[in-house]
């Protein structure tokens, strides 16, 4: 059964030896980011993880099982679980599937927050950059189907980023009060679980104002669907002018050993 869904950027970032010792902008999204993963720990038994893959084409992504960040700058290696295998493209469904020989950058966050935090063995579902809302919902609507059938506490670590155009030196062209709306949109509809709002994104809209985290939120939205969840925000900001965004979803049937105090020691 599903216990929780945590939020988190698919920040480079994050991660200490890619940032560097004096760049302490990126101290608050980190510890928001690992006190997410572990307040809800205690009630999970096991993890999977759902990221936008690098590859733009539509559809379910095979990553490898290993990756690193070298190039952003550090050879930090990371690995997951065996992930997501896809033997032969899928056509004729809208859900072409692709093979990638790189670890994207979701699945590498994935794979380094997964071993911070002591999760195990993490599953990863990388979703094409391309793939359609409805596919997406679809894929998601699945994979909530495959966990109601099991008697496990799952935890669905979403990674993904908001709009790259949120302040004067943001790396996707400056402010945009467009790509601010937008952002805020998405900081509105997860801070309220608003799965409707989430399946709504669009993606020409969410391309042009370099949201990348869209496929990945859409097949949470899939998941979850109209279960009650509680959700909490415990960072939404533009440290370098990219929307970085922290929430958890506790599902009403999943918050035994949940520690709800995490998201209030941010506030």
């Amino acid at each position: 059964m599903l216990a929780a869904v945590v939020f988190v950027p698919s920040a480079p970032l994050l991660v200490p030896e890619v940032a560097g010792p004096g760049a302490h902008d990126t101290d608050p999204v980190r510890r928001a980011s690992l006190e997410a993963v572990t307040g809800v720990a205690p009630g999970v038994d096991r993890w999977i993880a759902v990221g936008t893959a690098d590859d733009p084409t539509p559809g379910l992504i095979a990553e490898p099982a290993y990756g690193t960040f070298a190039r952003f700058g550090v050879d930090v290696p990371v690995g997951v679980d065996v992930p997501v295998r896809v033997d032969a493209p899928v056509t004729g469904d809208g859900r072409t599937r692709g093979v990638t020989g790189r670890m994207s950058l979701s699945v590498l966050i994935a794979g380094w927050i997964a071993a911070c935090a002591s999760l195990g063995p993490v599953r990863v579902y990388s979703v094409g950059a391309a793939t359609t809302p409805a596919d997406c919902l679809a894929i998601g609507a699945d994979l909530g189907a495959e966990l109601v059938e099991t008697s496990e506490r799952i935890g669905v670590l979403v990674v993904g980023d908001g709009s790259t155009a949120l302040t004067d030196k943001a790396p996707g062209g400056g402010r945009r009060e467009s790509a601010v709306a937008l952002n805020s949109s998405i900081v509105a509809a997860v801070a309220s679980a608003d799965t409707a709002a989430l399946a709504e994104l669009d993606p020409h809209d969410c391309e042009s104002e370099g949201v990348g985290g869209r496929p990945a939120w859409q097949v949470a939205a899939g998941i979850v669907g109209d279960q009650p969840v509680r959700p909490a925000v415990t960072f939404a900001d533009a440290p370098f002018g990219v929307g970085y965004l922290v929430a958890t979803w506790i599902a009403d049937s999943g918050t035994t050993g949940v520690d709800r105090s995490a998201g209030e020691r941010l506030r």
